[in-house]
Protein backbone atom coordinates (compact mmCIF):
# COMPACT_ATOMS: atom_id res chain seq x y z
CA UNK A 1 0.00 0.00 0.00
CA UNK A 2 1.08 3.59 -0.78
CA UNK A 3 1.81 5.66 1.75
CA UNK A 4 0.82 9.55 1.27
CA UNK A 5 3.51 11.76 2.05
CA UNK A 6 1.81 15.23 1.95
CA UNK A 7 -1.25 16.90 3.55
CA UNK A 8 -1.55 19.60 -0.14
CA UNK A 9 0.87 21.02 -2.27
CA UNK A 10 1.42 23.84 0.62
CA UNK A 11 2.60 20.99 2.89
CA UNK A 12 4.69 19.96 0.41
CA UNK A 13 6.30 23.17 -0.41
CA UNK A 14 7.13 23.91 3.47
CA UNK A 15 9.00 21.04 3.73
CA UNK A 16 10.49 21.62 0.69
CA UNK A 17 11.51 25.22 2.13
CA UNK A 18 13.17 23.87 5.13
CA UNK A 19 15.53 21.67 2.88
CA UNK A 20 16.22 25.46 0.73
CA UNK A 21 16.50 27.18 3.68
CA UNK A 22 20.07 26.38 3.96
CA UNK A 23 21.01 26.36 0.83
CA UNK A 24 23.05 29.66 -0.10
CA UNK A 25 21.22 31.87 -2.85
CA UNK A 26 22.03 34.92 -4.40
CA UNK A 27 18.87 37.06 -5.22
CA UNK A 28 16.65 34.23 -5.20
CA UNK A 29 13.95 33.73 -7.83
CA UNK A 30 11.29 30.82 -7.11
CA UNK A 31 9.48 29.51 -10.82
CA UNK A 32 6.77 27.48 -10.52
CA UNK A 33 5.40 25.23 -13.01
CA UNK A 34 1.58 26.01 -13.35
CA UNK A 35 -1.13 25.16 -12.09
CA UNK A 36 -0.43 23.24 -9.43
CA UNK A 37 3.41 24.18 -9.52
CA UNK A 38 2.50 27.69 -7.64
CA UNK A 39 1.05 26.06 -4.26
CA UNK A 40 4.26 24.67 -3.44
CA UNK A 41 6.06 27.08 -4.52
CA UNK A 42 4.67 29.91 -2.61
CA UNK A 43 5.62 28.37 1.04
CA UNK A 44 9.45 28.35 -0.49
CA UNK A 45 9.35 31.73 -1.38
CA UNK A 46 7.94 33.12 1.68
CA UNK A 47 10.69 31.09 3.61
CA UNK A 48 13.24 32.40 1.53
CA UNK A 49 11.93 36.14 1.06
CA UNK A 50 12.50 35.43 -3.07
CA UNK A 51 10.86 36.63 -5.52
CA UNK A 52 8.12 34.87 -6.86
CA UNK A 53 6.86 34.35 -10.89
CA UNK A 54 5.89 31.64 -13.44
CA UNK A 55 7.75 29.54 -16.31
CA UNK A 56 5.31 27.84 -18.62
CA UNK A 57 5.80 24.72 -20.37
CA UNK A 58 2.87 21.98 -21.77
CA UNK A 59 3.06 18.18 -22.25
CA UNK A 60 2.66 16.97 -25.44
CA UNK A 61 -0.13 14.17 -24.78
CA UNK A 62 0.14 10.48 -26.40
CA UNK A 63 -3.34 10.01 -28.68
CA UNK A 64 -5.67 8.07 -26.82
CA UNK A 65 -3.71 8.16 -23.70
CA UNK A 66 -3.49 12.07 -22.33
CA UNK A 67 -1.41 10.91 -19.49
CA UNK A 68 1.24 9.55 -21.66
CA UNK A 69 3.82 12.28 -22.48
CA UNK A 70 5.46 12.66 -26.03
CA UNK A 71 7.83 15.32 -24.38
CA UNK A 72 6.92 18.93 -24.09
CA UNK A 73 6.95 22.45 -25.26
CA UNK A 74 8.22 25.49 -23.63
CA UNK A 75 7.22 29.21 -23.62
CA UNK A 76 9.46 29.80 -25.43
CA UNK A 77 8.25 27.75 -28.46
CA UNK A 78 11.30 24.73 -28.59
CA UNK A 79 9.68 21.23 -28.71
CA UNK A 80 11.30 18.35 -26.68
CA UNK A 81 10.46 14.95 -27.70
CA UNK A 82 11.48 12.31 -25.13
CA UNK A 83 12.40 8.40 -26.17
CA UNK A 84 8.17 7.77 -27.18
CA UNK A 85 7.51 10.88 -29.16
CA UNK A 86 10.71 10.18 -30.97
CA UNK A 87 9.75 7.04 -32.04
CA UNK A 88 6.25 7.73 -32.87
CA UNK A 89 5.30 6.65 -36.40
CA UNK A 90 4.73 8.88 -39.52
CA UNK A 91 0.76 8.91 -38.63
CA UNK A 92 1.80 9.92 -35.00
CA UNK A 93 3.69 12.95 -36.37
CA UNK A 94 0.92 14.64 -37.92
CA UNK A 95 -0.64 14.19 -34.29
CA UNK A 96 1.88 15.72 -32.67
CA UNK A 97 1.99 19.21 -34.92
CA UNK A 98 -1.59 19.01 -33.99
CA UNK A 99 -0.92 18.64 -30.78
CA UNK A 100 1.77 21.58 -30.32
CA UNK A 101 -0.51 24.00 -31.95
CA UNK A 102 -2.90 23.02 -29.42
CA UNK A 103 -0.37 23.52 -26.29
CA UNK A 104 1.18 26.21 -28.06
CA UNK A 105 -2.37 28.30 -27.99
CA UNK A 106 -2.77 27.07 -24.46
CA UNK A 107 0.56 28.24 -23.49
CA UNK A 108 -0.09 32.30 -25.35
CA UNK A 109 -3.29 32.00 -23.45
CA UNK A 110 -1.39 31.62 -20.16
CA UNK A 111 1.04 34.25 -20.93
CA UNK A 112 -1.26 36.54 -22.06
CA UNK A 113 -3.54 35.91 -18.58
CA UNK A 114 -0.59 35.65 -16.37
CA UNK A 115 1.70 38.55 -17.48
CA UNK A 116 -1.25 40.87 -17.45
CA UNK A 117 -0.23 40.69 -13.44
CA UNK A 118 3.50 41.77 -13.83
CA UNK A 119 6.25 41.00 -16.92
CA UNK A 120 8.35 37.94 -16.34
CA UNK A 121 11.09 38.62 -13.41
CA UNK A 122 15.11 38.87 -14.64
CA UNK A 123 16.96 35.56 -14.70
CA UNK A 124 20.08 36.00 -15.25
CA UNK A 125 22.70 36.14 -12.82
CA UNK A 126 19.99 34.95 -9.83
CA UNK A 127 20.01 31.76 -8.08
CA UNK A 128 16.62 30.27 -9.73
CA UNK A 129 14.44 27.62 -8.02
CA UNK A 130 12.36 25.65 -10.59
CA UNK A 131 9.29 24.20 -8.71
CA UNK A 132 6.37 21.75 -10.04
CA UNK A 133 4.08 19.43 -7.26
CA UNK A 134 6.24 16.36 -8.63
CA UNK A 135 7.55 14.17 -11.76
CA UNK A 136 5.51 11.63 -13.72
CA UNK A 137 6.87 11.75 -17.12
CA UNK A 138 9.07 14.83 -16.25
CA UNK A 139 8.30 16.52 -19.26
CA UNK A 140 6.89 19.75 -18.33
CA UNK A 141 9.66 20.33 -15.61
CA UNK A 142 12.58 19.49 -18.09
CA UNK A 143 11.00 21.85 -20.86
CA UNK A 144 10.86 24.30 -17.86
CA UNK A 145 14.27 24.22 -16.97
CA UNK A 146 15.86 23.99 -20.53
CA UNK A 147 14.36 27.51 -20.82
CA UNK A 148 15.55 28.88 -17.98
CA UNK A 149 18.90 27.60 -18.36
CA UNK A 150 18.57 29.72 -21.39
CA UNK A 151 18.17 33.18 -19.93
CA UNK A 152 22.12 32.72 -17.63
CA UNK A 153 21.06 32.12 -14.06
CA UNK A 154 23.83 31.83 -11.61
CA UNK A 155 22.39 28.79 -10.40
CA UNK A 156 19.51 26.46 -11.24
CA UNK A 157 17.79 24.43 -8.91
CA UNK A 158 14.46 21.95 -9.69
CA UNK A 159 12.27 21.65 -6.21
CA UNK A 160 9.94 18.52 -6.28
CA UNK A 161 8.63 16.84 -3.78
CA UNK A 162 8.38 13.66 -5.30
CA UNK A 163 9.64 11.69 -8.69
CA UNK A 164 9.85 8.74 -10.36
CA UNK A 165 13.31 7.35 -9.83
CA UNK A 166 13.95 6.87 -13.39
CA UNK A 167 13.14 10.36 -14.49
CA UNK A 168 15.38 12.15 -11.88
CA UNK A 169 18.62 11.14 -13.74
CA UNK A 170 17.58 12.96 -16.59
CA UNK A 171 16.08 16.01 -14.47
CA UNK A 172 19.41 15.93 -12.77
CA UNK A 173 21.41 16.33 -16.18
CA UNK A 174 19.60 20.04 -16.47
CA UNK A 175 20.10 21.28 -13.04
CA UNK A 176 22.56 22.34 -11.20
CA UNK A 177 21.26 20.82 -8.40
CA UNK A 178 17.82 18.41 -7.81
CA UNK A 179 16.27 18.63 -4.19
CA UNK A 180 13.62 15.95 -4.15
CA UNK A 181 11.75 15.22 -0.83
CA UNK A 182 10.59 11.36 -2.43
CA UNK A 183 11.87 9.07 -4.64
CA UNK A 184 9.24 5.64 -4.20
CA UNK A 185 9.45 2.52 -6.28
CA UNK A 186 5.98 2.54 -6.86
CA UNK A 187 4.83 5.22 -8.65
CA UNK A 188 1.71 5.76 -10.92
CA UNK A 189 0.46 9.36 -10.38
CA UNK A 190 1.87 12.44 -8.08
CA UNK A 191 -2.08 12.88 -7.20
CA UNK A 192 -1.39 9.38 -5.51
CA UNK A 193 1.25 11.00 -2.75
CA UNK A 194 -1.18 13.61 -1.42
CA UNK A 195 -4.30 13.65 0.68
CA UNK A 196 -5.58 16.72 -0.45
CA UNK A 197 -4.97 17.18 -4.58
CA UNK A 198 -7.77 19.40 -5.62
CA UNK A 199 -7.41 21.29 -8.91
CA UNK A 200 -5.53 24.68 -9.07
CA UNK A 201 -6.77 27.49 -11.16
CA UNK A 202 -5.97 30.15 -13.24
CA UNK A 203 -7.48 32.52 -10.72
CA UNK A 204 -5.23 31.55 -7.98
CA UNK A 205 -2.47 31.61 -9.90
CA UNK A 206 -3.47 35.35 -10.44
CA UNK A 207 -4.15 35.76 -6.59
CA UNK A 208 -0.71 34.06 -5.68
CA UNK A 209 1.13 35.99 -8.46
CA UNK A 210 -0.58 39.81 -7.22
CA UNK A 211 -0.21 38.92 -3.65
CA UNK A 212 3.41 37.50 -3.75
CA UNK A 213 5.13 38.70 -7.29
CA UNK A 214 7.90 40.35 -7.12
CA UNK A 215 8.80 44.12 -6.17
CA UNK A 216 8.71 46.83 -8.40
CA UNK A 217 5.95 46.17 -11.29
CA UNK A 218 2.30 47.32 -10.47
CA UNK A 219 0.27 44.69 -11.05
CA UNK A 220 -2.64 45.05 -13.62
CA UNK A 221 -5.32 43.46 -11.53
CA UNK A 222 -8.84 44.73 -13.02
CA UNK A 223 -7.33 43.55 -16.54
CA UNK A 224 -6.38 39.93 -14.74
CA UNK A 225 -10.24 39.45 -13.50
CA UNK A 226 -11.78 40.48 -16.17
CA UNK A 227 -9.56 37.74 -18.37
CA UNK A 228 -9.86 35.27 -15.56
CA UNK A 229 -13.95 35.72 -15.79
CA UNK A 230 -13.82 33.11 -18.37
CA UNK A 231 -11.52 30.59 -18.13
CA UNK A 232 -11.20 26.93 -18.76
CA UNK A 233 -10.87 25.51 -15.58
CA UNK A 234 -8.98 22.31 -16.89
CA UNK A 235 -5.00 22.13 -16.56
Amino acid sequence: MIQMCFQDRADAGRQLAERLRGLPHHRPLVLAVPRGGIEVALPIARALHADLDVVLARKLRSPGQPELALGAISETGEVHLNNHGRVITDGGRHWIEREKAHQREEIERRRALFRSVRPLAGIADRTVIVVDDGVATGATLMAALRTVRASRPRELIAAIPVAQVDRLAEVRSLADQVVCLQEPREFWAVGQFYRSFEQVTDERVLQVLRDHGHAGHPTAEPQARARAAAIDPRD
